[in-house]
C-alpha cells in the first residue's frame, strides 16, 4: 500500500486575506502534499488576487499549489499546476498550455475510460469521486472503493479520492489504494479549526496504514 498524502481544497468562495490565516494554520498543522485553489464564477483578477495572496504560504512551506479549472492562469500566474474536469476543456490542450513541467490532474468521476484517456493526454495525476456524499459539492456520481484497488493495482499514475472524505470514513479509501486524500469540509469546516482539521485526517490516515 502507497503512502497516502492529504490534498486540501479552498472553499468556491473566499477572501484571500481573511483566509490566509486559516491556511497558514492548516498547512503547520501536519502533512499536505497540495493545496488546490478552487474559486467559482469569479473574475479572472480575482483569482490572481487570491493566487497571490495564497501561494507564498504554500510555498514557504513547500507545499504545491495548483489552480482549479485554468491552467492558462496557473501558467500565468506561476503555480504548481492545474486541475480540470472533463468539461473544462480537453486534457491534451491543458497539457500543451502547462508544459512539461506542471502538474496536471484531472477529475475522472467514476470512468476507468476517463482515467485512462486523462492518463493518455498527459495527466499527472487522475481523481475518482465523490465517494461520499458531500457538503461541498452535490454530485450525482457516485464512486466504488474497488475503481481505487483496480487502478492502483494497474496503473502508475498517481490517484486522488474526493468527495465526502472525514477521517470517520477515510480509512476505506486508504485501504483501496489512494495516494490522495483530497478534503474540503474536513478541514475548513472543523468545529476546532482547520489546523486539527489536518491533524485529525493524518491521525485517521496514518491509522488505517498500520491496520
Amino acid at each position: 500500500m502507497n503512502d497516502c498524502q492529504l490534498y486540501l481544497i479552498t472553499p468556491e468562495s473566499l477572501d484571500p486575506a481573511a483566509f490566509a490565516p486559516r491556511l497558514a494554520e492548516a498547512l503547520d498543522a501536519g502533512p499536505v502534499a497540495a493545496v488546490q485553489l478552487r474559486l467559482k464564477n469569479v473574475p479572472d483578477d480575482a483569482i490572481r488576487h487570491a493566487v497571490d495572496v495564497l501561494q507564498p504560504i504554500a510555498h514557504a512551506r513547500n507545499v504545491a499549489f495548483i489552480l482549479n479549472d485554468r491552467p492558462d492562469l496557473a501558467v500565468a500566474c506561476g503555480c504548481d499546476g492545474a486541475h480540470v474536469g472533463m468539461d473544462d476543456g480537453d486534457v491534451a490542450t491543458a497539457r500543451r498550455i502547462l508544459g512539461a513541467d506542471l502538474q496536471l490532474g484531472v477529475s475522472c468521476y467514476d470512468s476507468r475510460d476517463m482515467a485512462l484517456r486523462a492518463g493518455e493526454a498527459g495527466a499527472d495525476y487522475v481523481a475518482f469521486g465523490a465517494f461520499f456524499s458531500s457538503p461541498s459539492k452535490e454530485t450525482e456520481v457516485r464512486a466504488d472503493p474497488a475503481l481505487l484497488t483496480w487502478w492502483s493495482s494497474m496503473i502508475e499514475l498517481p490517484v486522488v479520492a474526493i468527495g465526502g472524505i472525514t477521517p470517520d470514513n477515510c480509512g476505506t479509501l486508504v485501504r483501496a489504494g489512494a495516494d490522495f486524500l483530497s478534503v474540503i469540509s474536513a478541514v475548513w469546516s472543523h468545529p476546532e479549526g482547520p489546523g486539527a482539521g489536518v491533524r485529525a485526517m493524518n491521525t485517521a490516515i496514518a491509522a488505517a496504514e498500520d491496520a
